[in-house]
């Protein structure tokens, strides 16, 4: 009976969301679960026995924690600096330690528990930059509603100026440059009241494959033109989603319009759908969620680490004649859906925008 209790408290450790990892009184591994071999990057069978300051040799703040929970019997937490180094990449973990107590009243080790804080820090960082939108949106909407009147009148007065010259006269090609300078702040204009709108979204059933398939139709020329290669790797499983179709398709046509320009000549392009388990934010607060995410892949030139973090400010761009402002919708796009777009570059090695949608049925 005891081995069929303790196999089940194992399995109910083994289940834990959480990583688990438990040492005896001199700092040995003795139980490594599924989640911390995760978070960790180390397994179970490579940790079990080893002592836990020479696993985690590189964190020095957690190995004083559990220094400090093995000398004194307190239990020790840290919410906001411990890091784990996975793959050459930096984990933000929540950590805890604990006095591993026995049913005689002594203490029997020590219990480490880690909490992977990527998603918590990725939500964090979307809701700053929501609030810095909506107070650029402000603004936005006051600029462009000023700018849209003298442009009117500039736009009147070109108007009939061109309509009292000759067809012939040589100062009709300044009027049309006039003409068409008007349309290209007025275009720009019109993206900053979208930016800053509140969204009204129509919703309905949308087959975003459909949607997919009908946006790397439309670009098929340009994607020819330039000997560039075509990917779809659709789950057929996803059903509809709910979600304002006109919006969804501009999202995409964005982001695939991009990958494109960046990929140049005889690149490859790739759009993958498939069913993730992640966070998502509701109004119950940070949950477990099914979702629907989308990858738009390009093996372009990628981009700059210094210009990732303002990739999606508005008026932030690299393209000689670009206004910065089509990532900056796509981002709220993707916010009003209850979703996340995020991005994965590497200079040298492409590009990959990922967006995160809530898969309601």
């Amino acid at each position: 009976m005891h081995d069929v209790m303790e196999g089940y408290y194992e399995n109910v450790i083994d289940s834990v969301g959480d990583g688990v990892i438990v040492l005896d009184n001199s700092g040995a591994v003795t139980f490594v679960n599924p989640a911390a071999e995760e978070i960790c990057g180390v397994s179970r069978r490579q940790a079990k026995g080893k002592r836990f300051s020479s696993i985690f040799s590189g964190s020095d703040l957690l190995l004083e924690m559990v220094e400090k929970t093995m000398a004194t019997g307190m239990s020790v937490s840290d919410h906001e600096n411990v890091v784990m180094r996975r793959g050459g990449r930096v984990v933000p973990v929540s950590a805890s330690t604990s006095p591993l107590q026995m049913s005689d009243g002594e203490r029997g080790g020590t219990i480490v528990v880690l909490r992977d804080l990527t998603k918590v820090r990725e939500l964090e960082a979307a809701v700053r930059h929501a609030d810095r939108l909506s107070s650029l949106g402000t603004l936005a909407a006051g600029l462009a509603h000023e700018i849209k009147n003298p442009l009117g009148g500039i736009k009147g007065a070109a108007q009939l100026l061109e309509m009292e010259l000759p067809e012939s006269h040589e100062m009709r090609e300044y009027t049309r440059v006039v003409l068409k300078e008007v349309q290209r702040v007025n275009s720009i204009v019109e993206q900053l009241l979208a930016l800053a709108s509140p969204g009204k979204l129509k919703l309905d059933k949308v087959n975003l494959h459909q949607v997919l398939g009908d946006i790397i139709l439309l670009q098929k020329h340009d994607t020819d033109c330039r000997g560039i290669t075509v990917h779809q790797f659709f789950d057929p499983s996803i059903p509809p989603i709910v979600a304002d179709e006109s919006l969804i398709t501009q999202l995409f046509l964005n982001l695939i319009r991009n990958a494109i320009e960046a990929i140049g000549e005889g690149g490859t392009l790739k759009v993958t759908s498939r069913i993730v388990y992640d966070y998502s934010m509701s109004q119950r607060g940070e949950g477990r969620a099914r979702l629907l995410a989308v990858d738009v892949a390009d093996n372009g030139p990628g981009i700059a680490e210094e210009n990732l973090e303002q990739l999606f400010m508005p008026f932030f761009t690299t393209k000689p004649t670009g206004t910065g402002l089509g990532l900056a919708i796509c981002q709220k796009i993707v916010s009003e859906h209850r979703g996340m777009i995020n991005v994965d570059s590497h200079a040298g090695r492409g590009t990959v925008f990922t967006v995160s949608l809530p898969l309601l049925q």
